[in-house]
């Protein structure tokens, strides 16, 4: 089963959900594996604190021109649509930074003039975590400057594709653009986690919209949940997602994530809550 958990805007406790419900699980002997696709900011190894034992980098294709073959005919340009390439004056400027590796210039050059070089854009790091190592863990880290992160974040997808008998938690980055999408797409069921705030709600509503798009199974987690939950339960019922879990809105659980700590782990009755997630998911 590949759960992902998401969010329409950061800090509604993605993260703590999706590392929360990983440690319950594997302490009730369920294999589990956790896939940190924010990875802009990856943070979800502040709380796994896993052992990293392999590394490698992200590359994308991008262009490289044999300027003694190039005849400046401008085919490259007209055909890339993020002017990465440019024909100026017989000759062609490149422009790497730009370039989303779609191969389409090297493919339609009349003369075979352009040929493709792997750039790195960011790098894919696995290992365990939990306890006795028995969570396995991977993230992805975009470099900084870098401005596009779905290539990075569909590296750290693909291992979810590698059958190994785990559940596998997609800690998704917040939102509702491109490298949500990536993260998304394909799991058997979207946990969207939110806030019962104004900006909770209308967030939210972005999201569910993203995920029915999609086509795909969604459920609701309501952190920090108090007396005013109205809102975020009526939104619920108008696009009909299951309430699974309600995590209350208790100090304990800021501190203990103030320091770093795994609050499921330290706040007595978070444990049952993530149980009880776990029983609404396979319902």
């Amino acid at each position: 089963m590949r759960i992902a958990v998401a969010s329409g805007k950061g800090g509604t406790g993605k993260t703590t959900v999706a590392t929360g419900l990983a440690v319950a699980l594997s302490s009730r002997g369920v294999p589990v594996r956790v896939l940190d696709c924010d990875v802009e900011e990856p943070n979800a190894h502040l709380f796994l604190r896993p052992e990293l034992s392999t590394s490698r980098e992200v590359t994308i294709p991008v262009p490289e021109v044999d300027e003694e073959a190039c005849t400046g005919c401008g085919v490259c340009g007209e055909v890339c649509a993020f002017n990465a390439i440019v024909p100026v004056g017989g000759s062609v400027l490149l422009f790497p930074e730009l370039c989303h590796g779609c191969g389409a210039c090297t493919l339609l050059c009349p003369e075979h003039a352009i040929t493709e070089a792997p750039r790195t854009i960011g790098v894919l790091e696995a290992g365990t975590a939990g306890a006795g190592r028995a969570i396995g863990f991977a993230q992805g880290r975009l470099n900084v400057g870098e401005a596009k992160a779905p290539p990075v974040v569909e590296a750290v997808i693909a291992l979810a594709d590698v059958p190994t008998g785990e559940v596998t938690i997609i800690d998704a980055p917040p939102g509702t653009s491109c490298p949500v999408i990536a993260a998304v797409r394909g799991a058997d069921l979207v946990l969207l986690v939110a806030e019962p705030t104004p900006f909770g709600v209308h967030d939210l509503q972005l999201a569910v919209e993203m995920v029915e798009a999609l086509g795909q199974r969604a459920a609701l987690v309501i952190n920090r949940s108090d007396s005013h939950d109205e809102e975020v339960e009526a939104l619920a019922r108008e696009h009909g997602l299951e309430i699974l879990a309600r995590i209350p809105d208790d100090r304990r659980i800021a501190e203990a994530y103030a320091r770093g700590e795994l609050p499921v782990t330290v706040v007595p009755g978070l444990f049952r809550i993530y149980s009880d997630l776990w029983r609404g998911v396979l319902s």
